[in-house]
């Protein structure tokens, strides 16, 4: 099993005094990967719901301070040598995916492979149309970036023609370090999510309730998979794991559930010392199962 950390670019991780030595003491410590989440603003009010709280708002405000998942990512790939470098998830269709290409290529060549891309559509219609990008009809635009993307990561000259892109003669160099392409890991637990994971994902970024929920969407994605005529051995699936509430024999269960890496969300440490924090969960956890 590998395990992550999630959220290192909100609240105190803004400072690079704290999440440079973060980084790295999770490195040494047998953390396997490091995850952001993204948005560009977060309205003093919005209407749209978000999905994975009860109460349909997240769980900061709009005043919380947080670093663009890319930017910090680039940051702590500077100053460590193995981590993974995740997104948990970035929001693909309310960026330009040319830009979104080169940006991820680059992190990709200079992080020597270690870039893995969590991407999602959106849920929060104010900030769409902050940035001014169209909210309805995301999920058309994020299927058909996702194809362009790959191509363009290749290195090799890109010709692609869509209903919302046309992309001819030219090439994104240095091309991304991972071959076929960066690891691509879709967001989201709706039909259609699942539906585009089977169709374009590498891997599976899941977000559950606990135990029942999590068997759910594991049963969505059987039938997805069986429709499509696709492996479950082909995809990496991650998911939540919150140690301290379902204990240490429940990490079986998710391993039976075809789970390859887990993350623990830094607030569900529950140590006011985030370095004590990872410590003692790399002493009582990753030391018993590594």
């Amino acid at each position: 099993m590998k395990f992550g950390i999630v959220p290192v670019n909100l609240g105190r991780f803004c400072e690079p005094e704290t999440i440079v030595p973060f980084a790295q003491q999770a490195e040494a410590l047998g953390f396997e990967s490091l995850w952001t989440f993204e948005h560009v603003i977060i309205p003093k009010s919005y209407d749209s719901v978000y999905p994975y709280n009860p109460t349909g708002k997240l769980s900061f405000g709009p005043d919380a301070e947080f670093i663009d998942p890319l930017i910090a990512l680039t940051y702590i790939a500077a100053s460590t040598k193995k981590l993974r470098l995740g997104t948990g998830v970035n929001i693909l269709p309310q960026v330009s995916p040319l830009y979104f290409a080169k940006q991820t290529a680059c992190i990709d060549h200079l992080s020597n492979g270690r870039l893995m891309l969590g991407l999602g559509v959106g849920w929060l219609k104010e900030e769409f149309d902050a940035i001014g990008v169209p909210f309805e009809r995301r999920g058309e635009r994020t299927d058909e970036y996702l194809k362009a993307l790959k191509l363009a990561w290749s290195g090799k000259e890109v010709n692609f023609k869509g209903e919302f892109l046309d992309w001819h003669d030219f090439k994104i160099l240095p091309p991304s370090k991972q071959k076929p392409h960066i690891p691509v890991i879709i967001g989201g637990t709706t039909k259609r999510a699942i539906r585009r994971l089977v169709e374009h994902g590498d891997g599976w970024y899941v977000i559950h309730k606990d135990l029942d929920h999590l068997r759910e969407n594991m049963a969505k994605l059987d039938k997805e998979l069986k429709a499509q005529g696709r492996k479950k051995q082909t995809l990496e699936l991650t998911a939540y794991w919150n140690y301290y509430a379902e204990g240490l024999d429940s990490l079986k269960v998710y391993e039976d559930m075809g789970i390859e890496r887990v993350l623990i969300n830094v607030h569900a440490l529950r140590q006011k010392d985030i370095y004590t924090a990872l410590e003692v969960f790399a002493n009582d956890v990753i030391s018993k199962v590594a």
